[in-house]
């Protein structure tokens, strides 16, 4: 009798688990299950979302009771009761995909469903995009937040809390004054929130590229007299736009952050007559930053030149202001360059 209602217990419970079980979930279960070769001529049908997808899902899985796996796969029951349980993780997920694809596509799939490097939940935090986490992060109570970015290293912490707007911010702040020891299951509750709701998707929006950056990089690259055409179109379809990507760019004018070490490094690498003709456009600011940086006698014969020249014509300042701008991106691409002072560097 209490081996029978034993037996009617454990059926309730695989029936109640299998229940719970979503499409997905059970899609997942079925392709653990299977030989590698069946499972990869499966995937090699599939597009590329719905691997992701489905992958997804396996690498969650956890342990599937051996009992679930022959529910589920109940017309092979005569193959698959005897298995022993199924792990679902990301070493299985990889072994079974690298049966079927390349490594490179199996390392792009795998890359995607990790999410952002780190060992623990919080080192995963700390590798996020600090835009990306606080566009999350704003939809949630100051309370979960202030615990979150109490988990993060000060400097990214503080990341975040710049981009938040000013009175969400300050309620953040008060809460972090205010916070006392958290309970672990408070703690581990947050850590499932973020790890299914957050994580999942963080690594492709980190990569996705922000469009401003993209067309800053973009206009970087044209003639003055275009990007002035381009810039004023822009500023009458979206004003906030234009100016954002004005803040992102890096022009001429921006020398004047570069510091001596750098400015002097430039001065070595740019033709001194294209300098000579740049100058002749630049700010009263910068041609004394130029003309510190050389020895007197350059700086003599550089005037020399610039007086030499008389008028020119804005088209050829212009170009030669946008191939020293280049050399100088170069520079600071090979570390060489350090734009800014104080605490608000930028190390291209």
């Amino acid at each position: 009798m209490e081996l029978q209602k034993e037996k009617q217990f454990k059926n309730q419970r695989i029936t109640q688990a299998y229940g719970a079980l979503s499409g997905k979930d059970k899609a997942a279960i079925f392709m653990l299950s299977l030989e590698k070769e069946h499972a990869s001529a499966l995937f090699n049908l599939m597009e590329d979302d719905e691997i992701r997808s489905l992958t997804m899902s396996m690498t969650k899985l956890g342990t599937v009771d051996a009992e679930i796996v022959s529910h589920l796969l109940s017309e092979f029951a005569a193959t698959k009761s005897s298995a022993g349980p199924l792990v679902g993780s990301a070493e299985t997920t990889e072994r079974l995909l690298l049966a079927g694809f390349d490594s490179d596509r199996v390392d792009a799939i795998m890359e995607e469903i990790r999410g952002p490097a780190g060992r623990t939940m919080w080192d995963k935090l700390g590798n996020i995009d600090e835009n990306v986490l606080a566009n999350y992060l704003k939809n949630e109570h100051p309370q979960t937040v202030a615990l979150v970015l109490s988990k993060l290293k000060p400097e990214h912490c503080s990341r975040v809390l710049s981009i938040f707007p000013e009175n969400f911010a300050m309620d953040v702040i008060m809460r972090l004054l205010e916070m006392e020891a958290v309970q672990k299951d408070v703690l581990d509750g947050v850590e499932k929130t973020l790890r299914s709701e957050f994580m999942s998707n963080a690594a492709a929006s980190s990569r996705r590229p922000d469009g401003h950056e993209t067309l800053a990089n973009i206009f970087n690259n044209f003639d003055g007299t275009t990007e002035e055409r381009f810039m004023a179109a822009l500023e009458k379809r979206n004003e906030e736009s234009a100016e954002r990507i004005k803040g992102l760019m890096f022009t001429f004018d921006d020398l004047v952050n570069v510091d001596p070490t750098g400015v002097q490094v430039l001065l070595r690498q740019v033709d001194k007559d294209q300098l000579a003709l740049a100058m002749k456009g630049s700010s009263e600011e910068l041609k004394e930053l130029f003309f510190k940086n050389m020895s007197e006698r350059a700086g003599k014969m550089m005037s020399e030149d610039m007086d030499a020249m008389g008028p020119v014509r804005l088209k050829d300042v212009n170009d030669a202001q946008a191939a020293i701008v280049t050399t100088a991106r170069r520079l600071g691409e090979e570390g060489e360059i350090v734009i800014g002072g104080g605490g608000d560097e930028l190390i291209f």
